[in-house]
């Protein structure tokens, strides 16, 4: 196989919030290797695809009309929308409508053998083992409306954490049954990384972390550095990885974990001593 297995020549590629940042990043860097690309934003698409689709992640009548628009399989998608904490609509854009679009493409028969899901999610969303019961009991609610409903009902989940941990859970719940189909999921679990999103929350965003890359004179990640991981999850390169969260952090958590670096909130956060 050789190089060949990393290329995406002759692959479909569809990018769910490609606008800018890590989707961007994404999605260029699989055209680079030969993939077409259709991505999916309710910002405008500024670099070259083979289709652009406006989508509102908020809005279940929107997502319907953007997924009537695509034509044709799949080979690789990548899911990589999200908002910080404070706006409104957070857990449809982070989570619930990207299972829907995924779900959508799997029925229809849009993905299928030989196919692979690559999803954003965050080191915040490491503790989703911690919280494994909810995490679970969220996950059984398939419906659009009833999953916002029970986000409403359970106090301390409408935000960022939680949307990254219940995507972790799903990949890990999902790649079993994905893989009898011949289908592939696996995420990204990226430390703070500059992109707009993080810039415009840098007091929290690029906060974290900042005494780990100081004493080992890094600057945050970019967004180029997390595509190149979902880029090889992606390709054939990858075939016998599905049901992993992969941690992009540049070895934050383990330092921390470990005590190669102090860092009591990531043994707070990994429930370590």
């Amino acid at each position: 196989m050789g190089m060949d297995q990393f290329q995406y020549t002759g692959k479909r590629v569809l990018v769910l919030g490609g606008a800018s940042g890590m989707g961007a990043a994404a999605a260029r860097l699989a055209a680079g290797l030969g993939g077409e690309i259709t991505a999916m934003d309710v910002a405008a698409i500024d670099y070259p695809t083979a289709q652009s689709v406006p989508i509102d992640l908020r809005d279940q009548g929107s997502v319907d009309a953007a997924l009537s628009q695509l034509d044709g399989r799949f080979d690789v998608v990548f899911s990589c929308a999200g908002v910080a904490d404070g706006t409104p609509g957070l857990m449809a854009v982070n989570f619930i409508s990207q299972r829907y679009c995924i779900e959508h493409l799997l029925a229809k028969g849009l993905l299928g053998p030989g196919a692979a899901i690559v999803m954003i999610a965050s080191v915040a969303g490491l503790p989703w083992l911690r919280k494994l019961d909810l995490v679970l009991e969220f996950l059984q609610i398939t419906d659009w409306d009833d999953a916002l409903a029970w986000i409403d009902a359970h106090p301390g989940t409408d935000n960022y954490m939680f949307s990254k941990q219940a995507m972790c859970g799903y990949v890990a719940q999902q790649a079993f049954d994905l893989l009898k189909q011949g289908v592939r999921i696996n995420s990204v679990m990226p430390g703070p990384t500059d992109t707009p999103l993080a810039r415009a929350n840098a007091d929290i965003w690029l906060a974290f972390g900042e005494d780990y890359r100081q004493a080992a004179n890094l600057a945050p990640l970019s967004a180029e550095q997390v595509a190149g991981p979902m880029a090889f999850l992606g390709s054939d390169a990858a075939s016998g990885v599905t049901g992993a969260n992969l941690v992009v952090d540049q070895g934050y958590m383990g330092a921390g974990a470990t005590n190669a670096f102090a860092a009591p909130l990531i043994k707070m956060m990994l429930g370590v001593t």
